[in-house]
Parts: structure tokens; C-alpha cells; sequence
């Protein structure tokens, strides 16, 4: 028989073992804990990880030593008191390894902790992209390393042996491995070796893996020079954001050290400079730069790509609404006098409050962005912006100073209700209103209210951080610093209405047409009242906690998978909608950014 044995020596050498009957597969588990041994996998809080969730593996049990002679500091560093057990004075070994449970109950060896790293704001363990590689045919053997190319850009490589007589399929690997992970932990540089270097004991030796700037990573294949305009003007957007100075027509975006961070970057500069709208996908479809221009050639031959210029305009001419206002104008016509689409904000400040500096700050605010001071009219039919002078901006203030402590908190909740559920005028206006409740000396609350119209998510972001800054300038008697603005939202609503019209708005209706054709008109739920002929708006809010275990799983499967936390979630909220409905086509509508313009 062949066993698989695991163990650090700090747990008496053996903690876990497996009888090997099939050495098939990518990986072979460490089994089991062996007699009066426990094996826990861990997250960075101590908590148990789910099934399949990488995390520390901890060893605790009778084989446990009692720590490093003459080493106090790191004794107890490494053994740690066993919560699990129930047993005064227990303690768990903190092996550094990575490991997960399988669903039959057998554990997998991951790789180090010290191999974890974090590359551009994701953390990244290097034995989960080893393992998928070296499942990969004609891979015998691979490890994958960060490497710094520049100050700041750091790149992924994997240094691959491969089988004797298979021929080094870099692109093929990389497509591969973009099927099982993410594209954050697609290595893009491969680098082909004959043999790993090991340390005299048998292990890699990490720090003898030659540095890629040293290596011909093409097999020595002569460079071809560009041969369309594309491809020119491509290979000069590939030089600057690669840091090479020479680019070929075969050459590959990542094996020159392109990322998938890079790969956005190349998106924008492409929109700025070939006037292409380029889904990122299609870099990593066609990688070359043949290839990529070929995409480009083929997008530019659509009206959808040519996007006019986005700049100021003048101020005399009639103002369109963007499509996003003119829907929100169409429902106020619907429903006047709703309060759906108000955008509440309440800010609690603590400490002394300058007013007269909040004041002369909202003041700027409404000089600064137009949209604060627009409204909507009617002309020639067609409702427009219209944009009003600036003036000072009428605060409402509340003093509850003297008001009991139950009594106050009442009135505070009223004026928060009352600020959140007032109607706006659309075409009178203010659409922003403020309200300063004064709670005590050194506590007040602040009531913003904005109709949809004028403001969003993202916008909401932009007023407090500037808010904040004009605050500050105003109460230490400085100059805010705040770039001045370029272009104000009404130029983007002329700009949209410019570009997305004709045969571009008729493709992009038609697409929308054919996404929801056939979609039933009514999601039938079984609920215990009646639909209401009319929407009553009138929702409410559930507060729950999810457990971080299945957090933790919720977030492994995102990544395993590919896609966002968001992503993973609406499937199952759809997977719901669909177990309660009966209906198998469901349409949910959600909130997003839609700017793609810098």
C-alpha cells in the first residue's frame, strides 16, 4: 500500500494521512487526521471555513509540541490556545499552510500562506492557479510567481515544464486557465523551463527562477512589423502601456506582461484614440495585435462606434434632457406630486458646526454644478434644462436643543420623513432642498433631498467629498481645492442625444426588443393580498445577518467562478423569483453606474 502522510514536525511529524489508490488526478489529498489529532481549516478570525473554502490549516491533539526552546515570542506566535477542544490549557499549531476540506471529508493540501499574495487589490494564493495549471495537458510541472516589471506593476508569471514532446502553448494555457479562474489570477507571462530549480532538500526553489526580462519568451520568433494603420496606431498604445519598444503584429498583449488591469487601460485609450468602443472581452479573445486590429477595423465599421466628442457647449440654444431624465421626467408626468424618485440623504455631525461655513459652502455647490440649480420646462412641446442663476440656497432649521431626549428623538425622525417624502416641483424647482436639524450645542443632523432627476448614487459621492473640501477651506479661511469643471451634465445630455440617435438608438432599441420579447407582463408571486391596480410605492426594510461561513463560500464561489459577489447574488434572487413564480423568465431590473466616459 502507498500512504500519503502530512506533517510539520512542531506536531510530532505525522498529523494526517491518505491511502493513495488513484494518482490520477491533479491533486492528491492529505487525507484524514490520524488517531488523537484534529485538523481545522481557518479564516483570518479564527472562524471555520466551509467545505471547498481555502484556508490556515491548524493541527491540535496530543501530538502537539509544547513550542520552540529558548523562543518565547514565537512560540506564541505559532501555538495558540485551542477554542475548539474544551480542554483547559489545549493549544493549535499554526501549520502556514493552505488547505481546504473536500466534500467527502478529506483534506487538500493548497500551498503556503507565505505564497499568498495581493495584486492589484485582490488576494491571490499561488497553489490554487498551480493546481489548475498543472491539470493543463502537456503541462508536467509549473509554479507561478509575482514579478515586479516596473516600480508599481506587478505581473504574474508561470515558468511551465512541459512534456517532452509537446511544444509550448502559452496561449492555449491562458485560455484554459481563464475557464477556471478569474482573470486577476491569470498569470501574463509564461515562461518555458526545462526543470524547476529545487533547494537541496527537495523543494522549489522560488528564488532561483530566472526573471522574465532575461528570457526570449517569443522562441526566438523574428518580429513583424505592423502592417495596417490599426495596427500602427494600436502597437503605439501597446508600447506606452507595455513599456515595450518594439511591438510586432503577432506578438500577444499578454505575454508581454498585459494584465487584466492593463487590459482596461488599453480599452479607454483605444475609445480616446481610434474612437472604438472595445469590449474588454475581445482582449482576451484576440489577444495579438493582428488579431486585436482586426476587431477594432471590424467594430469601426458600425455606427455604433463613432462617437461625437463630449465638450462644453453654449448655454443658448435649447437644453435636451438626457434619456435617463427623460424617463424620470415621463413618470412625474405619470404620477405628479410622487415622492418615488427623491434622493434623501442625513448626515449627523458631531462637534461645533461654523453654519455660516455650511451656508457659503452649499452656496458654492450650487454655483459649481449646474445640475443643483436646473429645473424642467416644457418648449415647443418637448420638455428641456433650464438652468437658473446662481443664488443663495435656503436652509430650513430645526432647533430641538430644548426638547426632551424622547420627545427629541421623535421630532428628529419626523423631520427626517418629512425632508424624504415632500414632493418636488420638476419645472419650479428647487430640486435640492437642505434642512439643519439642531439636536444639541455640538450635535446636529443634516436633511440633503434631491429628486432623481438631478442626481444619482454616484453624484451623491462627488457633492460630500466636495462638500466636505468647501467646508473646510471656508471654516480655515483658505481656497478650496477643486479643479475646475470641464464639461456639466447638460453638455452630456446633448452629447447622448448627438451620438445615441438614427441607426445607433434603432440598434440599440432593437437589441432591448429582442433581450425581452416575450417576457411575461406580470410576475406572478403567491402573495397573500391583491396586486393594487396602482403602485403604492410604499416598501419596507428587513435587517438580517448572513453568517460569515456561508459569506465566505458565497465569495469562493463568485471567484471560482469568475464573476462579482453582485453577480452571484442576483442569480440566486432571480433562482428564487422563479421557485416561487412557476416562471422561468425573469426580468429584475437593477441600479447601475453607466459611465464609461472618463
Amino acid at each position: 500500500d502507498v500512504w500519503n502522510l502530512y506533517g510539520p514536525t512542531e506536531t510530532t511529524i505525522w498529523s494526517t494521512r491518505q491511502q493513495v489508490q488513484d494518482a490520477s488526478g491533479p491533486t492528491i489529498p492529505i487525507g484524514r487526521p490520524v488517531g488523537n489529532t484534529q485538523a481545522y481549516v481557518l479564516d483570518a478570525n479564527g472562524q471555520r471555513v466551509p467545505i471547498g473554502v481555502v484556508g490556515e490549516l491548524y493541527l491540535g491533539g496530543a501530538g502537539v509540541a509544547r513550542g520552540y526552546r529558548g523562543r518565547p515570542a514565537l512560540t506564541a506566535e505559532k501555538f495558540i490556545p485551542d477554542a475548539f477542544s474544551g480542554a483547559g490549557g489545549a493549544r493549535l499549531y499554526r501549520t502556514g499552510d493552505l488547505a481546504r476540506y473536500r466534500a467527502d471529508g478529506t483534506l487538500e493540501y493548497v500551498g503556503r500562506i507565505d505564497h499568498q499574495i495581493k495584486l492589484r487589490g485582490f488576494r491571490i494564493e499561488l497553489g490554487e492557479i498551480e493546481a489548475v495549471l498543472r491539470q493543463q495537458p502537456g503541462v508536467r510541472d509549473g509554479v507561478v510567481q509575482p514579478w515586479e516589471a516596473q516600480p508599481g506593476d506587478t505581473r504574474l508569471v508561470a515558468y511551465v515544464v512541459r512534456d517532452s514532446d509537446v511544444t509550448f502553448m502559452s496561449q492555449t494555457w491562458r485560455q484554459a486557465l481563464m475557464a477556471h479562474l478569474p482573470s486577476y489570477m491569470v498569470p501574463s507571462i509564461f515562461v518555458p523551463l526545462d526543470a524547476l530549480p529545487l533547494t537541496p532538500n527537495g523543494k522549489i526553489d522560488r528564488r532561483a527562477l530566472p526573471t522574465p526580462d532575461a528570457l526570449s519568451l517569443d522562441n526566438d520568433a523574428p518580429t513583424v512589423a505592423p502592417a495596417t494603420p490599426t495596427e500602427e496606431q494600436l502597437a503605439a498604445l501597446w508600447s506606452e502601456l507595455l513599456r515595450q519598444p518594439v511591438i510586432g503584429r503577432h506578438d500577444e498583449f499578454f505575454m508581454l506582461g498585459g494584465h487584466s488591469l492593463l487590459a482596461t487601460q488599453l480599452v479607454a485609450h483605444v475609445r480616446a484614440t481610434l474612437g472604438v468602443e472595445l469590449p474588454l472581452r475581445v482582449v482576451f479573445e484576440a489577444p495579438t495585435l493582428a488579431g486585436l486590429a482586426a476587431r477594432i477595423d471590424a467594430l469601426r465599421d458600425t455606427d455604433a462606434t463613432q462617437m461625437p466628442p463630449l465638450v462644453a457647449v453654449e448655454r443658448d440654444q435649447a437644453l435636451p434632457l438626457s434619456f435617463a431624465q427623460q424617463r424620470l421626467w415621463f413618470l412625474d408626468q405619470l404620477t405628479p406630486h410622487s415622492a418615488a424618485y427623491n434622493v434623501p440623504l442625513a448626515l449627523r455631525l458631531h462637534g461645533a458646526l461654523d453654519v455660516a461655513a455650511l451656508q457659503s459652502s452649499l452656496d458654492a455647490l450650487v454655483v459649481r454644478h449646474e445640475a443643483l440649480r436646473t429645473t424642467f420646462q416644457l418648449h415647443d412641446g418637448e420638455p428641456v434644462q433650464v438652468i437658473a442663476p446662481p443664488q443663495p440656497l435656503p436652509i430650513l432649521t430645526i432647533d430641538l436643543e430644548d426638547q426632551l431626549g424622547a420627545e427629541r428623538a421623535a421630532q428628529v425622525a419626523a423631520a427626517v420623513q418629512q425632508a424624504a417624502t415632500t414632493p418636488f416641483d420638476l419645472e419650479q424647482g428647487p430640486l435640492l432642498r437642505v434642512t439643519l436639524v439642531r439636536v444639541a450645542a455640538t450635535e446636529h443632523v443634516l436633511l440633503l433631498s434631491m429628486h432623481h432627476i438631478i442626481t444619482d448614487g454616484w453624484s451623491l459621492g462627488v457633492l460630500l467629498r466636495e462638500l466636505s473640501v468647501l467646508y473646510t477651506a471656508h471654516v480655515s479661511g483658505q481656497s478650496a481645492a477643486l479643479p475646475a469643471l470641464a464639461v456639466q451634465y447638460a453638455d452630456y445630455a446633448l452629447w447622448q442625444r448627438q451620438w445615441v440617435t438614427g441607426a445607433v438608438l434603432d440598434r440599440q432599441l432593437g437589441y432591448w426588443r429582442q433581450q425581452l420579447a416575450g417576457l411575461p407582463p406580470v410576475l406572478e408571486l403567491p402573495s397573500d393580498r391583491p396586486r393594487p391596480a396602482v403602485p403604492s410605492h410604499q416598501g419596507a426594510r428587513v435587517r438580517f445577518t448572513v453568517d460569515a461561513a456561508v459569506t465566505a463560500g458565497v465569495r469562493q464561489l463568485s471567484q471560482a467562478a469568475g464573476v462579482t459577489l453582485f453577480m452571484t447574488l442576483l442569480g440566486v434572487w432571480q433562482g428564487l423569483l422563479s421557485r416561487l413564480s412557476g416562471q422561468d423568465d425573469i426580468a429584475v431590473g437593477t441600479s447601475v453606474a453607466n459611465r464609461t466616459q472618463a
